[in-house]
This record gives structure tokens, sequence and C-alpha cells, in this order.
């Protein structure tokens, strides 16, 4: 006889991260005609900049929204890049399997670190179209490879419909998705927007985007040097968990914990592993599979009494302060640009994190007028544009919070466009569409911190200016009057008129200030 439990279970069932995220694909960023289509084009983007970075190449990047058919929302997106290609076995998993990539198991800073973008983007066409993401692909040695793929829901894998072998020169790597359900227009949440804002925080990268009417945009690189790739960074003790521990002996190749903790961890050295066995009363030659979850426990607990040397965050590649000021020289040619790097900070115990802000005044600067404040907030986090869910984001709390009347700026008028980004070997999104950093304590301090001290440079430069132009209506007036003053007076005197410009340079400074 069924019980009640019995007839509850029989519809249990197991689904794939692929099948959640299907259901859920809001969670991705897919959530709007118009914000869809963005999200798309910055998972191709993404994928794109970090692989030529990572091969040191200096990334060129192609972008293509056309038109499928007379219905306006029907659109095929097309990313291509000069980057190092993938190897034919490998194209099934990048762009059909979610939770699989070269990111998600290393602390390495890169735009992407979930594995789950790109085939997001892939399973959105699929789920819209009812079209494969079509790969085209080439490492170099001479063979083209294109494969049609899209994602079995139910286990989680690529599936490959079409396999085409070409012979060719060309490197790197395209993928076209066809989609339904989105729209394109220019607007702040367009994919137009956000390649402007890719090319201001990639200055190294060289952007090529047609829209769906022919009208084709070149973004051009302003430097030539490739960032240093980044270098994964040892996690450091003071952030673990038990869990985080237990995960690293259970998967590490050393005989003993000793070995685990001094070969993964950063900052342990033998003198610290025997401090360790000291407060925490484990064995550190015991072998790496048998440590308990209790002793993992006891092992953290002497971590959090002991003294460590601040975490390395050499692993950090920051845009730097240089070129972020060419960035919005070029792009805004404003008045006054300033920018700063800030030195690493930590969160979570030993996460390393770098902000860095910019600001430029005056030129094209700010928003346009009729849409609201004039003031304009470009979010990034390692070098990837933040264009929606604004509201959410510790960046937009930090300025929110800062008292701009100290620095003779107005949200409401000033023509001032602030650009912050957020560096870091793990960014604390609020959710996997990655458009919004999580309100932790010491980023939210290091963000205001990094605002008021580029906040103070705008200031001066305002001061200077106010003191510049009354200076020159000082002067304005002298120059008008003085004159007057003294054949009115050489008249009376009955004398000849002085020269006055000696007088006039002197009482005004405006010659001497433009002199020097």
């Amino acid at each position: 006889m069924k019980t009640l439990a019995d007839e509850l279970f029989e519809e249990f069932r197991e689904h794939s991260v692929s099948e959640f995220f299907r259901k859920n694909a809001a969670m991705l960023g897919y959530t709007g005609k118009v914000r869809s289509l963005t999200t798309v084009v910055h998972e191709g983007v993404t994928n794109s900049l970090d692989a030529c970075e990572e091969a040191g190449i200096l990334p060129e990047i192609k972008v293509e929204i056309k038109r499928v058919d007379e219905d306006p929302e029907h659109l095929k997106v097309a990313v291509e890049d000069n980057g190092p290609g993938i190897p034919e076995k490998y194209i099934p998993s990048v762009f059909g399997k979610m939770l699989a990539g070269t990111k998600l198991h290393r602390l390495l800073q890169q735009r992407g670190q979930q594995g789950i973008g790109i085939s997001g983007a892939v399973m959105f066409a699929q789920i819209t179209s009812g079209k494969p993401a079509l790969v085209r692909t080439s490492t170099g040695d001479g063979k083209i490879v294109e494969m049609e793929v899209s994602i079995n829901v139910d286990k989680n894998e690529g599936e490959v419909h079409s396999r085409r072998l070409m012979q060719g020169k060309w490197k790197g790597t395209r993928i076209e998705l066809e989609l339904k359900e989105v729209t394109y227009q220019r607007s702040r949440y367009s994919p137009f927007h956000y390649l402007k804002m890719t090319s201001i925080a990639n200055p190294h990268a060289k952007i090529i985007f047609e829209e769906p009417d022919g009208t084709k945009t070149v973004f051009e690189r302003v430097v030539k040097e490739v960032p240093p790739p980044p270098e994964p960074m040892p996690l450091y003790p003071k952030g673990l968990m038990a869990d985080d521990l237990l995960v690293l002996c259970r998967n590490s190749r050393s005989r003993t914990v000793g070995g685990v903790l001094i070969g993964e961890l950063s900052r342990m050295t033998k003198q610290k592993v025997e401090e360790v066995e000291r407060l925490s009363g484990v064995r550190m030659d015991k072998k790496p599979q048998e440590l308990t979850w209790e002793e993992a426990e006891r092992i953290i607990r002497a971590f959090k009494q002991m003294k460590f040397m601040a975490p390395s965050a050499s692993g950090l590649r920051p845009i730097g302060k240089e070129h972020i000021e060419k960035s919005l020289k070029q792009m805004y040619e404003p008045e006054f640009v300033a920018a700063v790097t800030r030195e690493p900070k930590f969160y979570r115990g030993g996460i390393p994190f770098v902000v860095e802000v910019g600001m430029a005044y005056g030129g094209k600067a700010g928003r346009e007028e009729g849409e609201g404040e004039r003031m304009e907030l470009l979010r990034f986090a390692n070098r990837a544009p933040l264009i929606f869910d604004q509201g959410g984001c510790v960046i937009t709390s930090a300025l929110r919070d800062i008292d701009w009347g100290r620095y003779g700026l107005d949200p409401e008028n000033s023509p001032l466009t602030i650009f912050v980004n957020l560096c870091s070997a793990y960014v604390p999104y609020t959710s996997a569409g990655k458009q919004s950093i999580a309100e932790e304590p010491e980023i939210y301090e290091e963000l205001r911190f990094a605002v008021m001290d580029v906040a103070r440079e705008v200031r001066s430069y305002l001061y200077r200016k106010t003191k510049q132009r009354e200076r020159e209506q000082r002067a304005g007036i002298f120059e008008k009057f003085l004159p007057i003053i003294a054949k009115k007076a050489s008249s009376l005197a009955e004398e000849e008129p002085p020269d006055i410009k000696p007088v006039l340079k002197k009482v005004t400074g405006i010659e001497l200030e433009r002199g020097e």
C-alpha cells in the first residue's frame, strides 16, 4: 500500500544545471528584449578578450548584428576575434556545457569566472530560435573547424549537429547565434553603449561593430601594449573555511596535510606548519584524504590565531592611471581628466582587490541633456562593463554617499563622467548575471576613498578655473575703465596721458599669468 509520502515523491526528479538555467534564464541576465541582446554580446566579447590576453595577443574583435528576416525581433549576432583559437575536442564543452571552462577552479583575475557565460548565450539562442550555435575556430595550424553546437539540457553536454573541416591561414574564433524576442536600439543599455564602455576599459583592444542597418563603428585602440597576463594566486589561510580545506586535501597530490598547506596556501612556511600543529593539535604528517571535518575546523581556528604577512596581490592586473586617462581623453575630449589606481586591499579575510577611478570633466563628458542627472557613472569589474542593475551595486552605493557639494560638483548639472573599475581574482557579484557587485564593507570603503581622491583633483581644477575667470573679469574691467580714468586725469592736470600698460600688468597680473 502506498503511503502519502510515496505519492508525493512520485514526481521527484533530478535536474541538470542546464535545465535549471533554461527555466531561470533571467538569473543570467536574459530578461527584456534589449538587455538579452546586450547580454549575448557581452558574453561573446568577454570570452574573446580573455582568450586574447591570456595568449598575449592584441585583441581585434568584430561584432555584427544583422536582421534575419522582416521580423525586427529576429536577429543574428556574430562575435569574431583574432585569439589563439580553441582545440577541436574542447568546442562542445566550451559552448555546450555549463560550469565548464578554464577559470572556475583558479583564483585568477579574468572577466569570466563561472564557466556559464557563453554557454548561457548558446542556450538563450536555442530556446528562442531553436537553432544551434555556429562556431568557427582555428589554432593557426592551417585547419579551420566549423561546428554547429547546441546544449543537451538533460545531460548538460554539448551536442554537435554538423562538422566541417577547411584549410586556411586564419586564426581565431567566431560564433554566430540566431536570436528571437530581442530588440536592437541605440540606448544606454544597448550593445553600442556596451562596446563603447568596453573600449574605454580596454584601451589595448580594437573593436569593430556593425549594426543591423549597416552602420559601422570602429573603436580604435589607444595603447599598443598587451596587459601582462594575470597570474593564479594561492589561497590565503585566513580566508579559508573548513570545507575549503577539506576540498584542497581531497584533490591534492601531496602526501601530508603539511605539504598541502605549504603547496596550496600563500604565506605558509615550514615554521608556520609547525605552529598550526601546535595550536590545532592536528598532526601535519597525516594523509590529506584522512583529514576529518573536526580536524579541519581546528586548523581553521589555528589560522585565525596566527599572524601572517598580508596576502599577495601580485597576480592582479589593473588598467593603470595613465591608460584610464588616455581612454577618457580620447572618448570625451574633456577640459580636465584625472585618475587613480589605489594600492591593493583585501576582503573576506584574504581576497585581494584593487579599485580604480577616473573622472572626465567638461567636453563631451556627462550624460546628454534631458537624461536626468548630468553626472554619468561607468561601472566595471575586471574591465568588463556593468550596465544593468546599477541600483543594487556597491559602486553606486559608495558614490551615492559622497557629499559632492564639498568638491564643487552637482550631480544634476555637472558635466562629469566617473569611471570605476573593481579588479579582483574573485568579484562578489550579486547574481550569475554579473551586473552588480555585492556590498562588502572593505570594497565599499575603498571605493569611497578612491572617488574622493580623484574628486579632490577635480575640485582643485574647478578652483583654478574660477580664479582664472575672476582674474580675467577683473582685468577686463581695468582694461575698459583705466584708460578713461587716465585720460580724464591727464586732461585735468594738463599733461600727456601716461603709458598705463605697466600699471595694468601690475594691478591685474593677467599678462604675467599668460606669460607663465
